[in-house]
């Protein structure tokens, strides 16, 4: 395999035998390496390959990633890799360069930090721990398998910035702008509907879960651009005709996520806002939804 670029002394981006891009560490593998110049496979320790399409065209990721921190040691790659193999994050977590790299970046800034006696905190957390309750959990076994290999051992607010890092994993971008503007988005939305309704939203209840999860997946289409049908479908219309106040509220949420992500909704994608905002309702008032 050649060097494509040299990330930093022990972290080389290559092409493996099929073209594919590849992340190859190892203790000294960049050193004397440049663009073309073959990798020497004794120095090779370990190979970070895309696990699926979203990590198929991986190099601006990477270097964006690396070059904004280009002292990831061998042993933190290492400690992490371990790390997201043991906490089962995902299955492949622990062969997707694009989240390999990014919560190794994050991790020995942490660690810089931690020895330097600098905390932080993080103005999320609130929104992490009830939004991204699944991710936060994985978060905090990644964290207690991390502190198992690193020393100094890092504050468990650092958990809240992990779960950011394994939602983010969820979309094209390796920009974790779109996560924090996702969460924000979510939020206003919630309050939308509290204030309108007069309702307390609990995080645990099943329409609330379900609405977070499909606002999730719609951020992911938008992102996409993959948008359900701009054309009303038979299914959105009998939505919006049964639940026309729902579907005035689903309109403003529209709004917000046009606003926030500069893209309009399809009528489809509001309807189906809007069918959620009806179950919420209707869990709130008792009424099987």
């Amino acid at each position: 395999m050649k060097a494509l670029r040299v990330l930093n002394n022990n972290v080389v981006l290559s092409r493996d035998e099929n073209g594919q891009p590849v992340i190859l560490t190892g203790r000294g593998i960049g050193f004397n390496s440049h663009q073309g110049k073959p990798v020497d496979p004794a120095l090779i320790e370990q190979v970070f390959v895309p696990a699926d399409e979203r990590d198929a065209e991986i190099e601006p990721d990477l270097g964006r990633l690396t070059e904004a921190r280009d002292l990831i040691s061998t042993e933190v790659l290492e400690a992490v890799s371990a790390a997201l193999a043991e906490a089962g994050i995902e299955g492949h977590a622990s062969t997707r360069p694009t989240l390999a790299i990014a919560v190794a970046d994050h991790i020995a800034g942490a660690l810089d930090r931690a020895a330097r006696g600098i905390e932080i905190e993080y103005p999320l957390r609130a929104e992490v721990q009830t939004l991204y309750a699944a991710e936060y959990a994985q978060a905090q076994l990644l964290l207690r398998a991390i502190n198992e290999r690193v020393s100094p051992r890092l504050d468990a607010s650092e958990a809240v910035a992990l779960a950011l890092h394994l939602v983010n994993a969820g979309f094209v971008s390796g920009n974790l702008s779109f996560t924090y503007t996702m969460t924000g988005v979510i939020q206003q939305m919630l309050s939308v509907v509290r204030e309108r309704y007069g309702l307390e939203l609990s995080h645990e209840s099943v329409s609330v879960a379900r609405f977070i999860t499909h606002v999730r997946y719609l951020f992911v289409r938008m992102q996409q651009h993959r948008q359900l049908t701009g054309e009303e479908s038979t299914i959105g219309e009998g939505i919006r005709q049964l639940y026309p106040e729902a579907t005035h509220t689903a309109q403003q949420l529209a709004t917000i996520a046009e606003l926030r992500l500069g893209q309009r909704l399809s009528e489809d994608e509001i309807s189906y806002l809007a069918l959620h905002v009806a179950r919420m309702t209707m869990e709130a008032d008792g009424v099987a939804a």
